[in-house]
Parts: C-alpha cells; structure tokens; sequence
C-alpha cells in the first residue's frame, strides 16, 4: 500500500519516477490491472472479442516505446520505475475512464464528453511530466513525447490489429 502511496503524488505532479520505489512486482501487478481496464473498455466499445489482441497489441506498443525512448536517453536502467509510473497513471485514469465513458453512452449529453475528454488531458499530461522528469526535457517536449507515445501506442494498436484481423 506504500508503494501505492508513493505512485499516487505522479498524478498531482509532486514526483519524479526516478525517486520512486523500483519494485518488478508492482510493475507486473500495474501491467495486468492495465490490461484488464483497456481490455474492458475496448470491449465495451466495440463489443468484439478481438478486442483482447488489440490490447495486447497496444500493451505491447506501450513498453516498446517506453523502452525504445529510455534506451535511445541510454537510460534503461529506469525502465521499470518508467513503466510503472507510466501504468500507474494510466490505470488511475482508466478507474475514473469506465464510469464516466458508461455515463457518457448512457446520458449522450455534453458533459459526459466534456469529461472524457478532461480525463484524457489529464492522462496526457501526467505522461509528458512523466518524460520530461526522465528524459531532463522542457514541457513542450514533454508534450510532443506523450502525443507520440499515445499515437504510437493506441494508433498503432489499432492500426496493427486492423491489419491482423482486417
């Protein structure tokens, strides 16, 4: 619960990951909380058992880009505290996702997105603080980083299992 504690100041911006706790088990936990949410949100929306490729897909994508960026800094030494803070702050967003993304279908009102789209900020910003913090960059950098990360990731989930299924 203390590492818990540890991850949770990502989301207000009070941390670097690289202070945070390195722990493998954290990270494996992290992995399969995030599987799960994004497999549970993409199957809410399309409604199709491919969904679980995609995820994994985009899991994969994910740690693909994370360790590519962090081996391109010759810092990977820092992947798993990287990955964790990274998954952490994604399965945050993700528990505040899945009620608010049924509300939003359910309602079809303009708040419901609004709030969507406000979540999705926030998960944006978390994850270029994130790479500004460990890559020693400016936070327009940090910004373009989180937008790459996320095309790379979920545009290249979605695009690659297109391609696998399609």
């Amino acid at each position: 619960m203390d590492i818990i504690k540890q991850y949770l100041a990502l989301c207000w911006f009070h941390v670097s990951p690289l202070q945070l706790q390195r722990s493998l088990r954290f990270f494996q936990n992290n992995l399969i909380f995030n599987f799960l949410v994004f497999f549970f949100i993409h199957f809410n929306m399309t409604d199709d058992i491919e969904s679980i490729s995609e995820v994994i897909i985009e899991t994969a994508l994910n740690l693909g880009f994370i360790g590519l960026t962090l081996w391109l800094n010759r810092s990977s030494h820092t992947f798993i505290q990287v990955s964790s803070a990274i998954l952490f702050c994604e399965n945050i967003v993700g528990v505040f996702l899945v009620p608010i993304m049924f509300w939003a279908t359910v309602a079809e009102d303009f708040w419901g997105y609004a709030l969507i789209s406000l979540t999705l900020a926030w998960n944006w910003a978390m994850v270029a603080a994130i790479f500004k913090k460990v890559l020693d960059i400016n936070l327009l950098a940090g910004l373009v980083m989180s937008m790459f990360y996320f095309l790379f990731s979920f545009g290249g989930g979605f695009a690659v299992n297109s391609l696998i299924t399609g």
